[in-house]
């Protein structure tokens, strides 16, 4: 896809963090843009803006997670529009961290319902329509960098991502004989707060978590993200990447080398001298080089002497303590 201009864009988690930067960049470029988001007071924010802008724009309240508000939000597009979007993009996405074996059920009820499920769901009730339509189009997950990358404190993330990725790729195999393009959008630390819905918008239903996380923490996280991407420029990293008809767009110049240290561990894993050599790495400290990749995505320097964010006196990252069975003196590294 090219040409943007007078045609309907979808966007799930569109109002407020890389969502509402992509509403933005694809406004600009002459679309209709369609802001789909749970939460009332970005929707409102975000019109507020729109309307200043003189911007066709119109918002949906909407949970991911309930398919029946999808149908509905589909059939809402197509009775303004006269059809369903003609670039539908899936940016809504919750986190929380703690021990992956403090994990409970809530907590990956709750994140790989949103991440996963609200990408399912959004495939599911678009992609019949927009065949029907016959008028070609794009589709656009916002993945993560955390697809590429298990976390001994993101276990619900980082599976439900690397689960995205690998969806997305079959749907962008399967659609190309319907004119369709597909692409997985996979950033690093963007400037958004993602960080509020763990205490602001999880479900009650799904409030039993393992892991420690009240205000604190999660203002401890907003300090991390606000080092992060500016939405509006990842959002141009998205565009561009669709122009291009490119499958996979990691946002940074050294993409295709983080990718490929990234997945040497696979590699390592595969045989009994693979897997010496992984040992032996982890007793290293991040080369020079890793540090200057660490810092171009997270967008800030880490500290070589650890190999993960500091946590300060927050708690940040760690079970409940409540939890006899997660011993704090074998941290995973």
């Amino acid at each position: 896809m090219k040409d943007f201009k007078d045609k309907v864009c979808f966007i799930t988690g569109g109002a407020s963090g890389a969502g509402f930067g992509q509403a933005q960049v694809f406004s600009e470029a002459g679309m209709k843009v369609v802001i789909a988001d749970v939460r009332d007071d970005h929707l409102e924010e975000a019109m507020e803006y729109f309307k200043k802008k003189g911007a066709p724009a119109h918002a949906i309240k909407l949970d991911v997670t309930d398919r029946e508000a999808f149908a509905a939000a589909a059939d809402e597009v197509e009775r303004l529009y006269g059809g369903p979007p003609d670039l539908l993009i899936l940016t809504a996405g919750v986190n929380v961290f703690g021990p992956a074996e403090a994990s409970t059920y809530d907590d990956y009820d709750w994140v790989v319902g949103v991440c996963f499920g609200g990408v399912v769901n959004g495939l599911v009730t678009f992609v019949p329509r927009m065949i029907k339509a016959n008028k070609g189009g794009h589709i656009a997950a916002t993945v993560s960098w955390g697809a590429f990358n298990a976390g001994p404190t993101t276990a619900p993330y980082s599976a439900a991502k690397a689960a995205v990725l690998n969806l997305m790729e079959s749907y962008f195999l399967a659609l190309r004989p319907y004119g369709i393009g597909v692409t997985a959008l996979c950033p690093a630390n963007i400037r958004s707060k993602i960080y509020e819905a763990a205490i602001k918008t999880r479900p009650e239903k799904f409030k039993n978590t393992g892991y420690n996380v009240n205000e604190q923490t999660q203002q401890f996280l907003a300090s991390i993200h606000q080092s992060g991407m500016d939405p509006r420029e990842l959002a141009e990293w998205l565009k561009r990447g669709i122009e291009n008809e490119q499958f996979l767009v990691v946002p940074y110049k050294s993409a295709e080398r983080m990718i490929e240290l990234a997945l040497q561990r696979f590699v390592d894993y595969a045989s009994p001298e693979g897997m010496k050599r992984w040992e032996e790495k982890q007793k290293q400290p991040p080369t020079e080089e890793e540090l200057q990749l660490m810092a171009e995505r997270e967008g800030y320097k880490p500290d070589p002497s650890k190999l993960t964010l500091p946590q300060m006196d927050t708690g940040f990252a760690k079970a409940r303590k409540d939890l006899d069975w997660v011993d704090p003196s074998k941290k995973a590294k």
